[in-house]
C-alpha cells in the first residue's frame, strides 16, 4: 500500500490567524497519526507564514511515524533545521521566497553539482532524500545523477487535467514513473492530489511509494471531518 503522508501547513494557517494555538498543531498531528496516516509532512518558509520553525522541532520530538520535512534547501535556515531534526526524509524543492506554493520542480541537468552536494550531506547525516521534480524524463534521468533516493512527482498538471482527459493527464507520469522505476529510484508524489483523482493516478503509477497531501485533506476535513477524511484518503490507496 501507498503510504499516506499529511501535510499539516493550513492546520498552522489557521492557527496563526488568530495568533493563539487553536487549533493544536502538535495535537493535530497526533491525532492524524492516530487516525491511520503513516507520515506527516511540513513545509517551513522563511516567513513562517504557516510552519513554523520551532514548530518543527517540537513536532520532531513527538511523532511516532515517518516525518517528512520539505523546502528550499538553498536557504541556509532550512538546511541547518534539517540536520537538526533529522527527519526520516527531506523532499527538496525549488521554492523561491515570494511563492505562494511549489509551481514547478528541479532542473537537475543545471543544477547537478549544486545537487549532489546538498544531498550528500543529507545521506551523511543518514536522512533520506527526495527531489521534487516535473514528469519529465530528462529532469528524471538528471536526478539519478545526484544521488538522491527519490523522487517527489510534482502532479500539479495531472490534477488539472484529470477532469478533462484523466488517460492523457496520467500518461507523462506513468512514463516517468517506469523510467524511475528502471533506474531504481523510489517513487513520491504531490500537489493537488485529492478525493476525485487520487485512486486512478495510484492505479496507474507504478511501485508509487507515498503521497504528501495536504491542501485538499484540510479542506475535505471540514465537510467529513478529519478522522473520516484521513480514512478516506487511506482507503484511496489500497
Amino acid at each position: 500500500m501507498t503510504k499516506l503522508s499529511v501535510n499539516i501547513n493550513k492546520i498552522a494557517t489557521l492557527r496563526n490567524a488568530r495568533g493563539g494555538n487553536t487549533p493544536d498543531l502538535l495535537q493535530c498531528a497526533l491525532d492524524i497519526e492516530r487516525f491511520g496516516a503513516q507520515g506527516i509532512t511540513v513545509h517551513p518558509r522563511p516567513d513562517e507564514r504557516h510552519i513554523r520553525y520551532a514548530d518543527v522541532i517540537e513536532l520532531s520530538k513527538i511523532l511516532n511515524t515517518e516525518f517528512n520535512i520539505e523546502g528550499n534547501c538553498k536557504e541556509q535556515k532550512f538546511v541547518d533545521l534539517v540536520l537538526k531534526v533529522k527527519p526520516a526524509q527531506v523532499t527538496l524543492v525549488p521554492d523561491s521566497g515570494a511563492q505562494l506554493t511549489s509551481d514547478h520542480g528541479w532542473d537537475t541537468v543545471t543544477n547537478k553539482t549544486y545537487l549532489l552536494e546538498i544531498i550528500s550531506l543529507f545521506k551523511k547525516n543518514n536522512i533520506r532524500t527526495s527531489i521534487f521534480v516535473d514528469a519529465n524524463l530528462k529532469m528524471i534521468e538528471g536526478a539519478k545523477e545526484t544521488g538522491t533516493d527519490r523522487i517527489e512527482l510534482y502532479t500539479e498538471s495531472y490534477a488539472a487535467n484529470y477532469s478533462k482527459n484523466k488517460e492523457k493527464a496520467i500518461k507523462p507520469f506513468v512514463e516517468a514513473a517506469v523510467l524511475a522505476n528502471k533506474l531504481q529510484l523510489g517513487i513520491n508524489a504531490g500537489h493537488d492530489l485529492s478525493l476525485q483523482n487520487l485512486q486512478y493516478f495510484k492505479q496507474h503509477v507504478p511501485n508509487l511509494l507515498e503521497v504528501s497531501i495536504g491542501h485538499a485533506l484540510i479542506s475535505d476535513s471540514l465537510y467529513y471531518g478529519l478522522e473520516n477524511t484521513v480514512q478516506m484518503y487511506l482507503r484511496q490507496l489500497k
